[in-house]
C-alpha cells in the first residue's frame, strides 16, 4: 500500500492538520473498499448534494444513517426473520444482503436534509448551510473626510 506524503504542504500551510488526516483516511478507505453496496454522489446545486445507494433486499428498519462530526455513516444489517430460519435452496444467489457500513467524509456545514428508500434505492439529500457569521459581509471603511465602503462577493 502506498501512502500520501503531504509534508511539502506543511511549508506554506498552517492549521490544515484535519484536512491532511482526512486525505490519508480517504486513501486508506479507498484501498480497503470492496464496492458494496454501489452508490452515486450527485451534485444538485452549489449547496445541494444527493447520495443514492443500491440497497436491494434492505428495508427501512434494516438501515441506519448517522452523521457524526465530519463523517456520514450508512449502515445496513438485515434482521433475521422466520423465513430466514427455514433453509432456502438457491440455484443462483446474486442479490447480496450482507451487512455493510459505508463512510462518507462531508465538508463543514453539510447536513442531512432527508433520507428515503424506494425501489431498492436509498436516497440521502445533503444541504450545505453556511452560518451567517461565516458568510461574506460588507465592511465599512471610515476616513476623516467621507465614508467609503468596499463590497466583497464570494467567489
Amino acid at each position: 500500500m502506498h501512502s500520501i506524503d503531504l509534508s511539502p504542504f506543511n511549508r506554506f500551510s498552517v492549521g490544515f492538520d484535519r484536512m491532511q488526516r482526512q486525505l490519508e483516511r480517504m486513501h486508506q478507505l479507498d484501498n480497503d473498499a470492496h464496492g458494496y453496496p454501489p452508490y452515486n454522489i450527485e451534485v444538485l446545486s452549489e449547496n445541494s448534494y444527493r447520495i443514492v445507494m443500491a440497497v436491494a433486499g434492505f428495508s427501512q428498519n434494516d438501515l441506519e444513517i448517522v452523521q457524526q462530526e465530519g463523517t456520514l455513516f450508512v449502515k445496513g444489517r438485515i434482521q433475521p426473520s422466520e423465513k430466514d430460519e427455514e433453509e432456502i435452496a438457491y440455484l443462483h444467489r446474486g442479490i447480496a444482503t450482507r451487512a455493510f457500513e459505508r463512510r462518507f467524509e462531508v465538508a463543514d456545514h453539510i447536513k442531512v436534509e432527508s433520507a428515503n428508500i424506494a425501489d431498492g434505492l436509498l436516497t440521502i439529500n445533503l444541504l450545505r448551510e453556511i452560518p451567517e457569521a461565516l458568510k461574506p459581509r460588507k465592511i465599512e471603511i471610515a476616513s476623516n473626510s467621507e465614508g467609503k465602503s468596499i463590497e466583497h462577493k464570494a467567489a
